[in-house]
């Protein structure tokens, strides 16, 4: 197996500015320095001409990068913001959707240089980055699998089910058709050379080259988030009803590994409002800055947490998010909780209407103006318990919590854990394998 190369979609506008930093090539011209492509009538407008397709690739790799100009990151995250970013590799412009987007052709070696870099701290330690670049690798190139099997099945994917009394929704890499994966967090934060990577990323991919994770012949769907909450998630609960052997429960720890039945909503309520000992419950600052980023730093709690809204602030947010009018809501009701406490499905009732949803992520978006930190929550409700005042989550966790727990891993790494003992915790039964 040779090396593969990954397309990574970064932007989407009618207009995109970039600069060209060194020669490149397209159909046929060398051209460098600053360019800019407008979408119109459904075409790519590029110096005077209109193209279905651009390709810019460099003569160069090592001589040349471009720049893209006011890149959106943190897209619907409560750091959302715009920059520049520059990127090695081929630069293709495509059309989609009434706008253009901006696709890097890399290899997965180059990519990952960067995810490491976006992801993680400067500051992490060698075992971190070596088991987070395994799990990036092997992320990456599951879902360029999967997306090949949907496509050459020709089945329909759909990730939702809707009807009057119950929307259940997930959010996955799947619609992306046109590139492997996006450069945003929806996927895996990417962003080029934007931030200089340092010795110690491009010595733990080194370290890893061509390792994957493994389970039964197939490349391991490596998932992580950041905050477990003590307790890993299985797959099925966050995305499509199918079981992952190596996705599945087990407490995020080498010392306690008792783990109460968190479906039960009685053990959950206790387990949220307690703050039991795992790897990922630290407030330890150096360990906390290995992973999380300065945008990331401007939350503090994690492993436990509270939001409080009135009744008319979760009303107007639910509407606003969710485009559903229950009226005023009176209660949320958990349905369903998965194997660490996240709710699978909640139930909204208000005064128009009730209807329930699902799954996670549908649930942290519909009650937050970002993404709630995670669905492991309890509700307390202020006031007259038909028509409260407002209503108090407590939680446990950030993230979807299945895979690998960043904050844990980090954990682990500065108490002297190889990144395999780190990955295998993790990863249930899996192996690690070389590859290319």
């Amino acid at each position: 197996m040779k090396e593969p190369k990954v397309s990574v979609g970064i932007m989407f506008e009618p207009r995109i500015d970039f600069i060209l930093s060194g020669s490149y090539t397209s159909n046929g011209a060398v051209c460098t320095g600053a360019q800019s492509v407008i979408y119109k009538d459904g075409r790519i407008e590029w110096s005077g001409k209109l193209y279905e397709e651009i390709l810019f690739e460099p003569v160069s790799e090592a001589d040349s990068s471009f720049e893209l100009k006011d890149v959106t990151i943190g897209i619907n995250f409560h750091w959302e913001r715009k920059e520049n970013q520059s990127f090695r590799g081929a630069l293709k412009i495509i059309t989609e959707h009434g706008k253009l987007t901006a696709v890097n052709v890399l290899g997965v070696e180059e990519y990952l240089t960067s995810v490491i870099s976006s992801e993680m701290s400067a500051t992490a330690s060698l075992e971190l980055l070596k088991a987070h670049a395994v799990i990036s690798r092997s992320w990456l190139l599951a879902q360029i699998d999967k997306n090949k099997e949907i496509t050459e099945s020709g089945e329909v994917y759909s990730t939702m089910k809707e009807s009057d009394e119950e929307l259940v929704k997930w959010y996955d890499r799947e619609d992306h058709t046109r590139f492997d994966i996006c450069a945003d967090d929806h996927c895996q934060r990417y962003q080029g050379i934007t931030r200089a990577s340092t010795e110690i990323v491009k010595l733990a991919i080194e370290q890893t080259r061509g390792r994957l994770l493994m389970f039964d012949g197939k490349i391991c769907d490596a998932r992580y988030s950041k905050s477990c909450g003590g307790v890993f998630e299985e797959f099925h609960n966050c995305w499509e009803e199918k079981d992952m052997p190596y996705l599945v429960k087990q407490r995020d720890s080498k010392t306690n590994t008792e783990i109460p039945d968190l479906t039960v909503e009685e053990n959950a309520v206790k387990w949220i409002l307690e703050s039991p000992e795992a790897f990922c419950n630290t407030s330890d600052k150096k360990i906390l800055s290995q992973v999380l980023n300065n945008y990331d730093q401007e939350t503090v709690n994690f492993y436990r947490w509270s939001v409080r809204y009135t009744r008319e602030e979760l009303s107007a947010l639910v509407l606003k998010r969710s485009g559903t009018d229950y009226g005023q809501i009176t209660d949320l009701i958990p349905v369903e909780r998965g194997t660490s406490g996240r709710l699978v499905r909640l139930k909204i009732a208000g005064t128009k209407r009730t209807r329930t949803i699902g799954k996670e992520l549908e649930i942290r978006r519909t009650l937050s103006e970002s993404h709630l930190y995670s669905s492991a929550f309890i509700v307390e409700k202020e006031g007259n318990p038909q028509m409260p005042d407002a209503f108090v989550l407590k939680g446990a966790g950030w993230g979807h919590g299945v895979g690998l727990c960043q904050i844990g891993a980090a954990v682990m790494g500065e108490q002297g854990f190889g990144y395999e003992d780190i990955l295998l915790h993790y990863f249930i039964g899996a192996s690690i394998e070389k590859k290319y």
